[in-house]
């Protein structure tokens, strides 16, 4: 990973082999980012997604391990329970152009990585809603 800072806006470089989400939580702890949004695009050939079913309030999962391209990675960096916390949604795009995408659970680039992090001076913490089961905003 290489990166520039412009004010309070980073951009950012990937290299093969980096995971997304541990490239980028080891980033933000660098430069003490508690509060941000990411977006990115770039490659990638092996991607998990998930999708929440509320009702049963569990997670489905699916792995692709297949040259892909990230055509959009969006998302925001806060913190919870006092750590980094990411929250990144993606969609890439197959060999045929078809799109999957879902909540990101890990992605590892192939070519590279281009991402844009914008940080918000602050913090928002986050907090287990037990109505919902998911980790939301606690103001």
């Amino acid at each position: 990973m290489e990166y520039r800072a412009f004010g309070q806006d980073y951009i950012i470089r990937l290299d093969p082999g980096e995971e997304i989400l541990e490239t980028l939580t080891a980033f933000c702890k660098k430069e003490d980012i508690r509060l941000g949004v990411v977006y990115g695009l770039g490659a990638t050939d092996l991607v998990t997604v998930c999708v929440y079913d509320l009702n049963e309030q569990v997670f489905s999962t699916k792995t692709f391990e297949e040259p892909m391209e990230i055509s959009s990675l969006t998302g925001n960096i806060n913190t919870m329970d006092g750590e980094t916390y990411l929250h990144l949604h993606i969609t890439v795009c197959d060999r045929s152009l078809a799109a999957h995408g879902g909540h990101l659970k890990a992605c590892r680039i192939s070519a590279t990585g281009e991402l844009h992090v914008h940080k918000i001076e602050g913090s928002v913490d986050r907090k287990k809603d037990p109505v919902t089961g998911l980790n939301i905003f606690e103001f």
